[in-house]
């Protein structure tokens, strides 16, 4: 679709709006971005949209920790993140391999320590349940319990008062450097055209018009707006009892210190450290249902700060060279949030996964373009859109 008509990039000029584009994607973080980097691929003739400009939400945080649920209890959801997260080292090599940029990718482990000591049989008893489901064609990866820190600067002693879990599949990427390899590889490809700072304030379904009351035709939208998703996906079809989904804060922030980014990652009790190969650590995160302001930072994240501290010895006295906030979206069943919209099949939303985005984005985008000839994949029925408008109005 679309091969012979490529337009130039652009960056919001008003009169460069077209009446009518294949396919539109509405939001340029990290769930557009890959839809329009597949979009590019599939040689489909496309419209990329941000309200600001690319990752300028949620998309350009700090952290980047891209960690597995639990190997226990399996089933279609902890299938469809292990096959994405292994996945995406090939997507990444490809993508660096094509724009020059580094992602900032590392398949570094993970450090779980167990500092009171119920924890120790619960571990304990995990690790045959990865033996059995932590592993995809040749590759297999272990979640070991250990006595001890192998590292007690990296991880104190202290902490793992009853060991420690040792997982091989957790890995972490750089969100702006993924973000900005993916805006380059848009910018130089011939079919995905940019437009920033451009608002979409209703949404029909053959029909986007934006908030200067322009309006663009599409044969078919893909709703990959943050938080914005939840609002333009429900004003398709009757009215709802509840909101599809709302925004959850996270506090993060950088530091400076000598640290071997091939350290695993730390987590505990919802706090991760995360070591970058720019020597910088991401500290976060905070999970806030309640705030008055998306933006800013606060004790809870010098608490975090504290906490990873007292975790890591190699952090003590660390500059904090960042301090960083933003809302992501969570759908209202908590799961991403997929698929074309039952009243208006061309609109099709790729949002919520406010915890996983980062390691699942380019297999939901693969899924959500498989009716413009993508690949495809099947994705659990909790993700279906259709699903979470169930819940919303108290179907489910």
């Amino acid at each position: 679709m679309g091969q012979a008509d490529s337009p130039p990039k652009a960056s919001g000029q008003l009169q460069d709006l077209p009446g009518s584009i294949d396919l539109l994607i509405i939001g340029g973080g990290v769930m557009g971005l890959w839809a329009a980097v597949k979009a590019e691929r599939l040689g489909i003739r496309t419209l990329l949209l941000d309200a600001v400009r690319p990752a300028s939400g949620a998309s350009g945080g700090l952290l980047g920790a891209l960690m597995a649920h639990m190997p226990d209890q399996w089933n279609d959801k902890k299938q469809f993140q292990l096959e994405a997260l292994v996945d995406l080292e090939s997507e990444v090599a490809a993508l660096e391999a094509e724009t020059g940029l580094s992602c900032g990718y590392r398949r570094s482990g993970r450090l779980i320590p167990l500092p009171k000591p119920h924890l120790r049989p619960l571990a304990e008893r995990r690790a045959p349940a990865a033996d059995e489901n932590w592993r995809m064609r040749d590759r297999r990866f272990s979640w070991t319990v250990r006595d001890t820190s192998p590292d007690p600067a990296w991880l104190s002693l202290d902490a793992c008062a009853f060991g420690l879990v040792e997982d091989t599949l957790a890995a972490r990427i750089s969100p702006r450097g993924l973000t900005a390899a993916l805006v380059a590889a848009i910018d130089a490809g011939r079919h995905v055209r940019r437009l920033d700072g451009l608002v979409v304030r209703r949404l029909l379904p053959r029909e986007a018009e934006l908030a200067d009351g322009r309006r663009i035709a599409f044969g078919h939208a893909i709703v990959a707006a943050g938080t914005g998703s939840f609002e333009l996906l429900a004003q398709l079809g009757a009215p709802l009892p509840r909101p599809l989904g709302s925004g959850v804060k996270g506090q993060a922030a950088l530091l400076e210190a000598e640290i071997d980014p091939a350290q695993p990652v730390i987590f505990l009790n919802g706090l991760y450290v995360v070591p970058h190969e720019d020597g910088r650590i991401a500290i976060g995160s905070t999970s806030e249902d309640l705030f008055d302001d998306p933006h800013s930072t606060d004790q809870q994240l010098e608490a975090l700060l504290r906490r990873a501290m007292t975790l890591s010895p190699k952090l003590q006295g660390a500059r904090v060279v960042e301090r960083w906030a933003g809302v992501r979206p969570k759908a209202i069943d908590r799961e991403p949030m997929l698929g074309p919209h039952p009243d208006a099949p061309q609109v099709l939303a790729l949002t919520g996964g406010f915890k996983v985005s980062f390691g699942i984005a380019h297999r939901l985008a693969d899924a959500v373009l498989s009716p413009l000839g993508g690949p495809g994949a099947v994705v659990p029925d909790g993700f279906h859109l259709s699903h979470h408008l169930q819940v919303a109005k108290g179907s489910v």
